[in-house]
């Protein structure tokens, strides 16, 4: 957590709240315009805050991504990363597109069965697991991803005494990465494959995969070379079956235009912010989109000007990426119900909205970090067009429970009982850290789907609860 030493300043009265307009897909832009009554029944009959999933988005998204890497000339597995949102109908969705999940628990793992994706398909991340994940691991075929000899000792044992081989990708540190508490050190690397070797009976080694923050297209392109040379250094020491670098996710999402984020940026200050909170560190939100940033990991020059993806074919590499949120772009909304505004405009020149729900169901401050695109606004009454700044507030007795600390310029006044739209909630956002505090019960999920052309043709959407067909 980023933890500002900054003695917090009176904020001051009347500054103007910057608008990071939030990009919208055409079918939010449909439900938004045409189905807010339903909008409005949904969320009076099943609680606030609610989130809507809409997995036909998913759907497009994984049609999306499959297209750039088959522009970029690389076989590529997806692996959805099933932590990025913990609603089944993404599960469900990626079964039917024959897409793989990657999870990191034993009973993400048994979703992702349960949901019907078969375990071939399926990846097993995260750090020392244990026996129970490894047994129902090698049981079912799924890849697992090892972080020390002391793992792969155990998950030999567990292969052992189902009488299987387990397939196994060893995690290792990047050259730029000791200090990481995830992956293998060089010794212990070649230790591992050593160690593959002699356990040839229980372990079958597929290949490398590295642990990176960030969204640096250059750095993962950088530690997929190495995990290339792994592969090729592995095959020489007896692993012929090394044929995968599994480069993780870390592809970013665009939430606003570039033009408005950079501005933002350049304009930002804790006075915009409520008890002038003083953030250090945003998610990109005006950055590359996922398709250019798995274009450019791709596409950058390793030694002599040869790219990733031509590498990688020379050697018959095959990659693993594990996209979480930029499959979830747009593919999910979260709404919640104002129960009180507290008008402060006199005094400190904005108001506190605060909803029914909590900032947990809004996960960026888990982060040390503010969720940034602009909420809309939906009105129970009409009233005329005039700014109304304000920030909101969650309705637990926490003082650090704000759905939103920057003051969001509306357009109008906020009155008791409209509702309030965070858009492009679905990654990592609206179920990433939510707790049932205070007693209250976790927020409903409702799927939507539209059919054929995502509501082009007209046609209402079609809305369940998830986890109920």
């Amino acid at each position: 957590m980023l933890i500002s030493r900054k003695r917090p300043e009176r904020p001051k009265a009347g500054v103007r709240p910057f608008a990071l307009t939030a990009l919208r897909h055409p079918a939010v832009s449909k439900l938004l315009a045409d189905h807010r009554a339903l909008l409005g029944d949904l969320l009076d009959g099943l609680g606030s805050p609610l989130h809507a999933v809409l997995p036909e988005v998913f759907e497009e998204n994984v049609g999306e991504l499959r297209r750039v890497f088959a522009e970029t000339g690389v076989t590529a597995d997806i692996l959805f990363a099933k932590k990025a949102n913990k609603a089944d109908c993404f599960v469900t969705s990626a079964a039917a597109l024959g897409v793989g999940v990657d999870v990191a628990s034993a009973p993400e793992l048994v979703k992702a069965l349960a949901g019907g994706v078969p375990g071939r398909r399926i990846g097993i991340s995260g750090p020392e697991k244990d026996d129970a994940l490894h047994a129902l691991a090698v049981r079912h075929d799924c890849l697992v991803a090892v972080d020390s000899i002391s793992e792969l000792r155990r998950l030999a044992r567990a292969a052992r005494l189902a009488g299987r081989r387990a397939a196994v990708l060893l995690r290792s540190r990047t050259a730029g990465q000791t200090g990481s508490r995830f992956g293998l050190s060089g010794d212990e690397r070649r230790a591992a494959v050593g160690l593959c070797g002699e356990l040839a009976d229980h372990l079958v080694l597929r290949g490398f995969s590295f642990h990176l923050n960030g969204y640096s297209p250059a750095e993962r392109a950088t530690a997929a070379n190495e995990m290339i040379e792994h592969c090729l250094d592995a095959r020489r020491h007896g692993s012929p079956s090394a044929d995968l670098v599994n480069i993780g996710g870390g592809l970013p999402v665009r939430y606003v235009e570039p033009r408005l984020w950079n501005e933002f940026l350049a304009q930002n200050e804790p006075a915009h912010y409520h008890a002038a909170k003083d953030f250090k560190d945003f998610y990109p939100y005006g950055g590359r989109s996922a398709a250019q940033a798995a274009r450019a990991i791709m596409a950058h020059p390793l030694g002599g000007g040869e790219s990733l993806s031509a590498k990688a074919n020379r050697h018959g590499i095959r990659f693993v990426v594990e996209p979480g949120r930029a499959l979830l772009d747009q593919a999910g909304f979260t709404m919640y119900r104002v129960q009180q505004v507290d008008d402060r405009r006199e005094s400190d020149g904005y108001a506190i909205v605060t909803v029914a729900g909590s900032s947990f169901s809004l996960s960026e401050q888990w982060f040390g970090s503010d969720y940034l695109p602009d909420p809309l606004l939906i009105s129970a009454e009409s009233g005329a067009d005039e700014p109304f700044p304000a920030c909101v507030a969650g309705s637990t007795c926490l003082e650090s429970d704000m759905v939103t600390w920057r003051k969001i310029g509306f357009p109008r006044p906020v009155h008791r009982g409209d509702h309030l739209v965070y858009l492009n909630t679905a990654g990592y956002q609206m179920d990433s850290n939510e707790s049932p505090f205070h007693d209250a019960p976790l927020p409903s999920k409702v799927v939507l789907r539209f059919g054929g052309d995502l509501g082009a043709d007209g046609a209402p959407p079609r809305w369940r609860l998830d986890g109920i067909h």
